[in-house]
């Protein structure tokens, strides 16, 4: 009576249901034989709908989570050494935190497709001073515009389009810091356009330094700052040009970087976040002690890969922000966006490759593989033991599926014009504005609208949940 499926699933039952069924009965019960006779008759019955229900068990997280589906899926070959018992242990953390679903009555924003929306954008490059050159794809001549065409729709709800009148009234009297790259600027960048439909800003900005500007919007009493950190962790470039002309660097691993660190006391929302500067080539310190390097080509150097480097990073960013908690230095709402794939093709950056597509992927026609999901991953084990701690409050702003899909919102070459006598590559990393990365504002609203708009008084709601849901 035990199929395969049955095996695998409820093996130990199949075979005990059989010994009953073929054994002799004990004479002292052979008295009450005929009234077992129909409890063993439906015995079968009963372990079909088991078997029935531990496969659909199975089955419906990898429905709802394709991009967990994805990662599982994949092989260790993608890793440079195995992995440890803790990182085991931290991975498994991340894949039961992956796991966690809400009643059938919420729906998993993070998860979806792009369908066409006809009334996109909702502001332009003319509109929006914001936008920087190398974002500006219509400035520079971008022939078709599609790629501002598209909305996430979630597999099983609808996601509002960002409403700046509604985001400034949640945001009212509080403070948003961005920490991290010039994606995550992007981000910001996108945000203030948006906001700008509705109310003016000022530039509050402490220093002249364009990597650390803070805007305040009087109308709200609203301020956005944004900290300039790629790699999260104290750092220096030793070598203007390194190994592949983007620079070498030292990174401190176990050391924060105080340009973010001790500014954030007053700051009721944090949006950190990092990524392709990771893959640039660094040399590795800990306890100020070199420890080894990623594509640092010396022979006699310890190549320990940009995985080392993420996953220290996050843990020393994720530690101190508990640190601040705890000590009572910070009481804001820290939201981690989770990494944005590129999407180079045929040839890597300096090598020709190019994101030349202008319609999005569907969700089967690609998937996480490679660095980027192990970036990803990585993310989601240091967030999970980030959450475990308890001391922050932490959400997952789970960007990765819904730009995976994006091929065509990259600037390419139209992020400077034809005839300027710049040596760019293709930009296949940052993203177009308008454009996809619009919508990571969408899922910020809607997330602070779940918080019901609270920020540092909020008190902590839902820990450590991966999801971001609507009702």
């Amino acid at each position: 009576m035990c199929s395969n499926v049955v095996h695998k699933f409820v093996a130990p039952n199949c075979v005990l249901v059989h010994h009953t069924m073929n054994s002799k009965p004990p004479t002292s019960e052979l008295q009450t034989a005929g009234s077992k006779i129909a409890s063993l008759q439906n015995t079968p019955r009963i372990v079909l709908l088991l078997t029935f229900s531990l496969v659909l068990l199975t089955i419906i997280p990898l429905y709802l989570f394709p991009l967990l589906a994805t990662s599982l899926a994949s092989t260790s070959s993608d890793l440079s050494s195995p992995p440890s018992a803790s990182s085991s242990s931290s991975r498994s953390s991340a894949i039961r935190l992956v796991g966690k679903r809400y009643p059938s009555s919420r729906c998993d924003i993070f998860r979806g497709e792009w369908v066409p929306n006809p009334s996109a954008p909702y502001y332009t490059n003319e509109s929006c001073w914001a936008i920087h050159n190398h974002q500006n794809c219509m400035k520079f001549g971008r022939p078709d515009n599609e790629f501002m065409k598209w909305k996430w729709k979630p597999n099983d709800c609808d996601l509002p389009v960002f409403n700046p009148g509604q985001f400034l009234e949640l945001v009212r009297g509080k403070s948003l810091a961005f920490v991290g790259d010039s994606v995550g600027r992007n981000q910001m960048q996108s945000l203030i356009c948006f906001l700008l439909r509705v109310t003016y800003s000022v530039d509050a900005s402490p220093t002249k330094d364009d990597r650390f500007k803070r805007y305040h919007f009087p109308t709200h009493n609203f301020t956005i700052a944004s900290f300039w950190s790629p790699f999260l962790v104290r750092s220096e470039e030793a070598n203007a040009n390194g190994p592949t002309r983007t620079g070498l660097f030292n990174l401190y691993l176990d050391e924060p970087d105080t340009n973010w660190t001790t500014q954030l006391s007053g700051f009721d929302y944090v949006i950190i976040s990092a990524g392709h500067w990771f893959l640039r080539p660094s040399m590795f310190y800990e306890s100020r002690n070199f420890v080894g390097c990623h594509y640092c080509l010396d022979p006699n150097v310890t190549d320990l890969t940009m995985h080392y480097s993420y996953r220290r990073a996050f843990r020393l960013a994720f530690r101190v922000l508990n640190d601040l908690a705890e000590a009572g230095n910070f009481r804001g709402l820290v939201f981690l966006r989770t990494f944005a794939p590129s999407h180079f093709e045929n040839g890597e950056w300096n090598k020709g490759g190019n994101c030349v597509r202008q319609r999005p992927f569907r969700s089967n026609e690609t998937r996480l593989d490679g660095y980027s999901l192990e970036m990803y991953m990585t993310q989601l084990e240091e967030y999970a033991e980030a959450t475990r701690a308890g001391r922050a409050q932490f959400r997952l702003l789970d960007t990765t599926d819904a730009t995976l899909l994006r091929p065509d919102g990259h600037p390419s070459r139209y992020g400077h014009r034809a005839e300027e006598n710049v040596t760019l590559y293709n930009d296949c990393v940052h993203w177009c504005l308008p454009g996809p990365i619009d919508t990571w504002n969408d899922f910020l609203l809607q997330m602070l609208k779940n918080e019901g708009g609270r920020g540092a008084a909020a008190g902590r709601r839902s820990w450590g949940l991966r999801k971001s849901t609507i009702k």
